[in-house]
This record gives structure tokens, C-alpha cells and sequence, in this order.
């Protein structure tokens, strides 16, 4: 059972068909599939399910705090089920690919002066580059 369906359960929140799919499908580590992608593999398991139902599923997720939205660069919403442990995301600016990275938050922490008032509740660091399969591919014009 992944670690996501796993907190979903001790929660109790209703796991229909449709939410445990969804559930599996995001199940993993480094998983951070846009909702297009998890709806293609959440067909694979259950091929009646919807966009919709998706689309909905996922929303659901990220307003219980157990799935974190994730953008990068104006591209499409991925979706990261690691919402439980604090971590930076690593970016392949070529095949887009997301990695998690642990964080050191005492490293990212900001001094009074520099937050300028605000009270900071979330740190966001995405760092960027080439993945190893980039790297040592040639570019593609």
C-alpha cells in the first residue's frame, strides 16, 4: 500500500474506486505527474474513470494537504504526494523531469531584516539543470 493511500486511510476518507486509483497511481517516490498523466495511468487500472473525477480527485488532495501542487516555469500543474516531508524539487530544464531534494531548513531560513515583515510559511527552492540522460544526449533542434 503506498504511503499516500496509507494517510488517506487513517484519516478516513472515503476511498471510493475512483479516489483509490487515483491514490495508487500517485503512490511512489520522486511522482510528480500532471493530472493528464494520472489520468491516463488511473485508465489503465480503472478505464471508466473520468477527467472529471480526476481533475476533482486531485483537487480534493491538495485542499487535504496530502498532495502539493507543483509548477515550473508556466508548464502544467504536477502533482507531488510527498506533502508530509519538507523538500526542494531538482528540474531537468530539458525533459522536465522533477526529482525531490531534502532540505535543510535552517539553511533557507530567512533573518528578520531580510524578510522584510513578512511571517513566512512555506519555502519553495527549485533548482535547475540538466538530468544525467540530458546530459549525455545530444540536443534535439
Amino acid at each position: 500500500m503506498s504511503d499516500l493511500l496509507e494517510r488517506l486511510r487513517d484519516r478516513g476518507w472515503r476511498l471510493t474506486a475512483q479516489r483509490r486509483v487515483v491514490a495508487e497511481v500517485l503512490g511512489g517516490e520522486h511522482v510528480h505527474l500532471t493530472a493528464d498523466e494520472v489520468h491516463a495511468r488511473a485508465g489503465r487500472l480503472l478505464p471508466e474513470i473520468s477527467r472529471a473525477t480526476v481533475y476533482n480527485t486531485l483537487g480534493e488532495l491538495v485542499d487535504l494537504g496530502e498532495v502539493v501542487e507543483v509548477t515550473s516555469d508556466g508548464r502544467a500543474k504536477r502533482y507531488d504526494p510527498n506533502a508530509r516531508t519538507a523538500h526542494h524539487h531538482l528540474v531537468c530544464t530539458r525533459c522536465h523531469t522533477i526529482r525531490d531534494v531534502p532540505t535543510d531548513t535552517a539553511a533557507t531560513a530567512l533573518s528578520p531584516e531580510a524578510s522584510f515583515g513578512f511571517s513566512v510559511s512555506a519555502i519553495e527552492i527549485t533548482y535547475r539543470g540538466l538530468c544525467p540522460d540530458c546530459r549525455t544526449a545530444p540536443e534535439e533542434h
